[in-house]
């Protein structure tokens, strides 16, 4: 076989392989579009299998996500954060006293050593 002939052209089987070419790839893009749909309704499905409080905001930043990305990120955060635990837990964290930790007894001998050997 020669670079310049062309295998399959002039023949039944040009058409074929065109029709299997257009298939896999409207397949391919369709099924693309329909992986991107789904990823991008999963804000939505998480809310309503979680009863969120929530779904109206979080179906509408869904929708705003198509045309601007980052809101899309807001909705996601929205379903899948419990914003009432979020806010206990900081709370804890706000109101948690500080502990202050009393040195051990091997850490003030250390401690005494090191100035000893520095003043010596």
């Amino acid at each position: 076989m020669s670079l310049v002939s062309m295998p399959f052209v002039g023949s039944g089987q040009d058409l074929g392989l065109h029709i299997a070419a257009s298939v896999v790839m409207i397949g391919s893009i369709v099924a693309l579009g329909y992986g991107f749909w789904k990823l991008h309704e999963l804000p939505i499905n998480k809310a309503h299998s979680k009863q969120h409080q929530q779904i109206g905001l979080i179906t509408a930043l869904t929708w705003i996500g198509f045309v601007w990305h980052w809101v899309w990120v807001l909705a996601v955060i929205c379903a899948f954060v419990d914003a009432e635990k979020a806010l206990i837990k900081v709370r804890d964290i706000w109101r948690q006293p500080p502990t202050i930790e009393s040195p051990t007894q091997e850490e003030l001998t250390a401690k005494s050593t090191q100035e000893e050997n520095h003043h010596a």
